[in-house]
């Protein structure tokens, strides 16, 4: 393709050879990208200063982000700047990551480099796709990306920005325009930074608070230490939660059970009640109560009550298990239609819908089912297939329109018949012959106990998750007659169970099962 370049305005003005002053912005969407380049921009034309800004866009599903580049340069008369319209390798003088990896994202490409530039980063994390369709856990480690500024920029400044951001109402953006400012790498005042947020004509004071708050951590502690395995915080049991029957749970979690277990067994009661009511939560106190009972026979105060421990992490998370009234129940709630419209950044003004996916099979709508009419269809194959032809369909539902909404919240509902329910039966039946296994073992391998405890992870989600975790959790716990009495049992289960995470097909279990056969 040939171009015809038109040279007759340049006769009369000269080209700088000026270098211009480069940025980056590396934002996801929602996370305000487009407006810090825009105050960026509009902050060096106020200055006296030219500046041009491009972007390109990332693509869906957090596998990438926006690039927004920005160069300027000082106005000089009768001097015509020639800006690029996309960053340069090994030439870009500040970097700004909205997110931990994509900082990481930004060393790979090359646009981070030791001699020149500031890198500008938000240590918080929004995990990507890769991340998360490991079965297990598929989070990257943060410490190799810091361990990676270190050597790759000139200068770092890292801690965690989207949080600072929420906590004074605004985005992500306005605290990294702070960040920038302390930096020291535009040779603007702070007063003209945020003369540039008050030129916004919204959300001004939200946007001016997490400038400040930035700007003051960035100069007082720049870099925030990061952890590739964060530790999972548990909230202390209260004094009082201010609801009489939850009183009574603290009460009793406090005085039945070791002091080891009692953060896990409050989450455990918190979490039942949302998903069911107090008395849920009062049942799962008894059977853990059977167990602690069980452990401290078998001499648990000698490894720290670790059985008791895991037995209330995971029985709390069997007895919460994912059916249709529970998916119906959050996808209803107000709090997700909230969160959904802070996420989009949607106006107050402005209708957002949101569209599910649904793709109920007749085993969800029998399980839902009470247990007696639900065993009757299935014991009936064509009634059974036949209304599966019917139900099993992809759908795309809007639950914001009226029609879908009171749909799911009539669903949402059934709550109040969970206990009843042909699921419940099963789930119950499961959860059972689960803890017999572990305790069976308790007097003979306290350590492989804990471990078949343990293995609960593997099963979660509904419908067709549903029957792929309970599928490897069966593989896995079929090893158990051949690790019983095995001083090393414990570390195989373990080492089963992460095979079995580590990939949706479990083809590294079979090998790990296969290897366990022979040694």
């Amino acid at each position: 393709m040939n171009e015809h370049v038109s040279m007759s305005n340049i006769g009369t003005q000269r080209l700088s050879t000026d270098k211009p002053l480069s940025l980056a912005v590396l934002a996801m969407g929602g996370q305000g990208g487009g407006v810090l380049a825009d105050w960026i921009v509009g902050l060096a034309e106020a200055e006296g200063w030219m500046a041009q800004t491009t972007s390109v866009p990332g693509v869906a599903q957090r596998t990438g982000a926006t690039i927004y580049y920005i160069e300027m340069l000082p106005a000089r008369d009768g001097h015509a700047p020639i800006f690029s319209l996309m960053p340069t390798p090994g030439d870009v003088d500040v970097v700004l990551a909205a997110e931990l990896m994509e900082a990481g994202r930004s060393v790979l490409r090359g646009l981070v480099t030791p001699d020149k530039t500031v890198l500008i980063a938000s240590t918080h994390r929004s995990f990507a796709v890769g991340e998360k369709e490991k079965p297990g856990n598929g989070i990257g480690n943060p410490e190799m990306v810091v361990d990676a500024t270190d050597f790759a920029a000139k200068r770092t400044i890292a801690f965690d920005m989207e949080t600072l951001a929420v906590k004074n109402g605004s985005v992500i953006s306005a605290s990294m325009f702070g960040a920038l400012a302390a930096s020291g790498a535009l040779p603007f005042a702070k007063e003209a930074f945020e003369a540039m947020i008050r030129a916004g004509g919204r959300g001004i004071e939200p946007s001016l608070k997490a400038f400040n708050a930035a700007f003051d951590r960035a100069k007082d502690k720049p870099r925030d230490a990061v952890s590739a395995t964060p530790s999972k915080h548990f909230d202390p049991l209260p004094e009082t939660t201010g609801h009489p029957a939850l009183d009574g749970l603290v009460h009793r979690i406090r005085a039945e059970f070791p002091e080891q277990a009692q953060p896990l067994l409050f989450a455990g009661v918190k979490k039942l009640t949302d998903y069911q009511d107090p008395a849920y939560a009062d049942e799962y106190l008894t059977r853990v109560a059977a167990l602690y009972a069980l452990d401290r026979k078998a001499g648990g105060a000698a490894k720290d009550f670790a059985f008791t421990a895991q037995a209330a992490k995971y029985v709390a998370v069997a007895m919460a298990y994912d059916d249709v009234i529970r998916v119906a129940d959050l996808k209803v709630r107000a709090s997700r239609f909230d969160r959904v419209r802070k996420e989009v950044g949607a106006k107050d003004d402005q209708i957002v819908y949101m569209t599910e996916y649904m793709h109920p099979r007749m085993e969800e709508v029998c399980g839902t089912l009470p247990k007696g009419l639900g065993l009757w269809i299935e014991s009936r194959p064509k009634l059974f297939n036949c209304l599966d032809r019917i139900v099993n369909k992809g759908r795309r539902v809007q639950t914001g329109t009226l029609f879908w909404f009171l749909g799911l919240y009539i669903v949402s509902a059934l709550r109040r018949t969970r206990r009843g329910t042909l699921r419940h039966m099963r789930e119950v039946e499961h959860r059972e012959i689960w803890l017999a296994a572990a305790t069976d073992l308790l007097d003979v391998n306290y350590d492989l106990a804990v471990e078949v405890l343990n293995n609960r992870r593997l099963v979660k989600g509904y419908s067709d998750t549903h029957a792929r975790g309970l599928s490897k959790f069966d593989r896995v716990m079929s090893a158990l007659s051949m690790l019983r009495d095995r001083d090393d049992g414990a570390a195989w289960m373990k080492r089963l169970r992460q095979a079995a995470l580590l990939d949706e097909k479990g083809i590294a279990l079979d090998g790990a099962l296969k290897t366990v056969a022979t040694v």
